[in-house]
């Protein structure tokens, strides 16, 4: 059964953070899926349902960014799931304001909801890098993915995960390069194939 694990801070003053995208691509998965809702279970918020006919568990670790793998440890040792069936939606300031990669292991580039995943599982899960672009100056990081998107960039980000939930059952089937291409496609539908028109306001 696939693990799909959002990343995010808990509680509503994180919401709408930047660093709370994988979070929000949960949610749109569960919302296009009909996912009953999600419930506290694992150290975090789960649910079950299907996509594409394979069964799928949702992930909201509630346990701050930084201990998320306290969550995604729990959940994958209860159904015994493998770690190439574990796909982190996570935000990723190496990648331009709505694009999307799809990659297997790798390090954690400082993000600290990998690094802890990591730690707790080994490195060689799926991850979703959701693009938010770089402020420019690695004294701003701190404060640009702990601050909400602007309302310019609403479009692209409710482009983004509308993408992901759309194509989610390629990720289910492990068809991660099909789902990467139709993301690109899919946005670049969307008007939003250009960095700099999706990019901060």
């Amino acid at each position: 059964m696939p693990l799909f694990v959002g990343l995010g801070n808990p509680g509503a003053k994180y919401a709408r953070n930047r660093h709370n995208i994988g979070f929000m691509a949960i949610d749109a998965i569960a919302r296009a899926f009909n996912f009953p809702p999600l419930r506290k279970r694992f150290q975090g918020l789960a649910s079950e349902g299907a996509i594409g006919g394979a069964r799928v568990l949702l992930l909201e670790p509630q346990t701050y960014m930084n201990e998320s793998g306290l969550s995604v440890g729990e959940a994958a040792r209860f159904f015994k799931i493998p770690l190439d069936e574990i796909v982190v939606f996570h935000d990723e300031l190496d990648l331009p304001p709505g694009k999307l990669r799809v990659k297997t292991g790798g390090g954690d580039a400082g993000h600290n909801g990998l690094r802890s995943i990591s730690a707790h599982l080994g490195k060689d899960y799926r991850r979703v890098r959701l693009g938010i672009g770089h402020p420019g100056d690695k004294a701003l990081v701190h404060s640009y993915v702990l601050n909400d998107f602007a309302k310019s960039e609403e479009g692209w980000v409710d482009a983004l995960c509308d993408g992901i939930a759309r194509n989610a059952g390629q990720l289910a089937k492990g068809d991660d390069a099909g789902f990467q291409n139709r993301l690109h496609l899919f946005m670049e539908a969307a008007g939003f194939s250009d960095p700099k028109r999706a990019g901060p306001g």
